[in-house]
């Protein structure tokens, strides 16, 4: 079963296991297990890498999906993050902004130094919140939404997110969930804010900061 955190006729909040596809699409797909689940339309508004988890909002029909994505499109939409990275961040609080391109092809997002066709500016908020055994617990709130754009940007930065094969983070679970979402319902506009941090055994050693995120 999805945990689902709310719904109603318009959407549905739910947590992303780790593994599953955010989008509609061959192999363990979250809206079609949403869709068995709660017997209703699920139609997908943003997304989360595979191999991150955390939560995620659906909508219901078209009509909601076209309001949130609108929403979305404009910046409305607050989305924070944690993190764990090999090291630590140089300072203990700050922004990255990048040039990032993406290889579909390859499925990888790269930091490049100028504007060209493809290329998208990528920005984010970062806090550490903890350090242990030469790794930290980073808060980052998007500012943008990229492709693997937490990792790709403190990748390149020589702090990679542990279990990130692809950016250098080494094997083990991705160590990257989205923890709050925030957004205005699309029927009333009411705010709506949802969170909820990891529970998983590779993120007990931060156990006391994650539980203070609730």
């Amino acid at each position: 079963m999805i945990p689902v955190l709310f719904q109603d006729d318009w959407i549905a909040v739910c947590l992303k296991p780790p593994g599953t596809i955010s989008q509609d699409g061959p192999g363990d797909a979250l809206p079609e297990r949403l869709r068995g689940q709660l017997g209703c339309g699920i139609f997908p508004v943003h997304r989360l890498d595979r191999d991150a988890g955390g939560v995620m909002i659906y909508a219901k029909s078209s009509r909601a999906a076209g309001a949130l994505s609108g929403e979305m499109a404009q910046g409305r939409f607050q989305k924070q993050y944690v993190c764990v990275t090999q090291g630590r961040p140089q300072a203990d609080e700050g922004a990255y902004w990048d040039l990032l391109l993406h290889d579909k092809a390859r499925n990888k997002s790269f930091v490049v130094k100028r504007m060209r066709g493809g290329v998208r500016e990528a920005g984010l908020e970062f806090r550490v919140l903890a350090v242990r055994d030469g790794s930290a617990l980073v808060s980052v709130k998007l500012l943008t939404g990229r492709t693997h754009q937490i990792r790709v940007q403190f990748a390149s930065r020589g702090t990679p997110l542990l279990g990130d094969r692809k950016y250098g983070g080494g094997d083990g679970p991705l160590m990257l969930w989205s923890c709050a979402l925030g957004f205005r319902h699309p029927k009333n506009g009411r705010w709506m804010a949802f969170s909820a941090p990891p529970e998983d055994r590779p993120w007990e050693a931060f156990r006391e900061e994650l539980d203070a995120l609730r």
